[in-house]
């Protein structure tokens, strides 16, 4: 039978045809439905809960209502894989960006943000990990024993959000050793707990320190990106023949293309070097994007290229979009049957990774940032167990016209954060082959916490050394 005769596009061939653009539809659809329950019950305005994340709980729970019917309205693969792609698209976007800071900073305090992110996740490592290994060895020999590496998960998920946490997840579940089957669900739940924390901790810390008198809502007006980024004199206009939005698409999907081209490289060399190829796909693909953009500015330089074709407000929008979808996927996504054996941990690993975090990063803030420490704290906080989005919602809460340096500490401390961050992620194939591997590794984390911890409260430890070198203070100008 001819092949091309026999093709159609009716329900016949459902799966082939329909099933992606079905699926993708109501990612969309309760994404918007999400929205409409933001903006329509207070509670979760004044919470800041993001549009994505009741928009994943609500598809959720329609698909468990559904289940109980015999129909299934949720592909859970198809979930995971834009869950797992949507990280790297987004990372990409983000890495395009050529940013430049709107503040006077210190080069110092760069360095201590990035340490601050470290620390803190190798503080979740091996916090996390700790509990998992105790869990472990008092549950063996019982029906319900508690996979020693699922506590690793803990930072991937609040520090990396679903996108991370599904695919480490999903490599330790096919890691026999491990004796682990969260089949994605289980980073996954605790991404989405980590959402709700940024979020709900975020603005009770707000209205604490608020009655306190303690912290004040700075004036200025909201930063309004679009204004400084879509009018730019050489870019490329809106009526050329390529869609500028089409370009900006292109780049991005250059850089992921150059990564999995890196990825495929990887997985061919030896076995350890795929271990590390398939799990980190949004680091290949933010180093891809380093890559183009420092090309695309030699070019620029040399005038081989006359127009900026990288438009940094529709990057934010590619972004945002990608991420929002991850969220949304990411919680619908999620399996109970998978995670029924894991509700201690998560409990417990949510919990003390919430008050560990909480308790670290206020600490550096006070020691670090003064003058700017309760801005600062709502952008790490949110960040560290949220996403970036949460971190910079909860700053403008304070600061809408971001007067205070942090927004460009941030952004200038990428570099030395991925520095300080890398030895987490290039041991977590490490920890998960053995019980024994994942010990030696809970002590590097506590190891490397402690040091950059060190670094981090020097002027208070080594008081003699520092005592004629005072703390920067950031002062409003205004």
């Amino acid at each position: 039978m001819d092949y091309v005769s026999s093709w159609d596009f009716t329900l016949a061939n459902y799966g082939a045809v329909w099933a992606f653009l079905v699926q993708f539809g109501l990612l969309l659809l309760f994404l918007m439905l999400g929205n409409i329950l933001r903006r329509t019950i207070p509670l979760f305005r004044k919470c800041l809960v993001p549009s994505a994340l009741l928009g994943g709980a609500l598809l959720l729970v329609v698909n468990i209502i559904g289940k109980q019917f015999g129909f299934v309205l949720v592909d859970n693969r198809l979930m995971q894989v834009i869950t797992y792609h949507c990280l790297a698209i987004g990372f990409a976007s983000m890495s395009l960006k050529t940013e430049k800071s709107t503040h006077k900073t210190n080069k110092a305090q760069i360095v201590e943000f990035g340490a601050l992110q470290g620390g803190t996740y190798m503080l979740q490592a091996f916090v996390g990990l700790g509990i998992t290994l105790i869990l472990f060895m008092l549950t063996q020999g019982g029906d319900k024993v508690v996979s020693y590496i699922c506590g690793l998960i803990l930072p991937l998920a609040y520090g990396q959000g679903p996108g991370n946490a599904l695919s480490w997840d999903i490599n330790f579940t096919n890691t026999p050793a491990a004796q682990f089957a969260g089949n994605g669900s289980f980073g996954l739940s605790l991404a989405s707990i980590g959402f709700v924390v940024a979020s709900v901790f975020g603005v009770l810390y707000i209205n604490i320190y608020k009655k306190r008198g303690e912290l004040y809502v700075r004036e200025g007006s909201i930063y309004n990106e679009a204004l400084n980024q879509t009018n730019e004199e050489e870019e490329i206009p809106d009526n050329e023949s390529v869609d500028k939005f089409t370009l900006q698409a292109g780049f991005v999907a250059l850089s992921y293309a150059i990564s999995f081209g890196f990825m495929c490289l990887l997985g061919v060399l030896s076995d350890f070097t795929n271990s590390i190829a398939w799990g980190f796909n949004f680091l290949w693909a933010s180093l891809a994007a380093m890559l183009i953009k420092v090309v695309v500015g030699r070019l620029r330089k040399h005038n081989l290229m006359h127009r900026g074709y990288i438009n940094n407000y529709q990057m934010d929008r590619i972004s945002g979009f990608s991420f929002d979808l991850m969220i949304v996927a990411g919680v619908a996504a999620i399996e109970i049957n998978d995670i029924k054996n894991y509700i201690l941990p998560i409990v417990i690993l949510s919990l003390v990774g919430t008050v560990i975090t909480y308790v670290y990063i206020r600490l550096v803030a006070k020691e670090c940032f003064k003058g700017f420490e309760h801005e600062f704290f709502l952008m790490s906080f949110g960040t560290m167990t949220g996403t970036a989005s949460n971190g910079m919602i909860l700053t403008k809460e304070i600061d809408p016209g971001l007067r205070t340096p942090t927004s460009s500490l941030y952004i200038l401390s990428n570099f030395p954060a991925m520095v300080m961050i890398a030895p987490l992620l290039f041991l977590l194939g490490f920890a998960g082959k053995s019980q024994t591997n994942a010990m030696i590794a809970c002590a590097i984390f506590f190891t490397l916490w402690f040091a950059y911890t060190v670094y981090l409260f020097r002027r208070k430890i080594f008081k003699k050394r520092y005592e004629n070198k005072p703390v920067a203070v950031w002062k409003d100008e205004a």
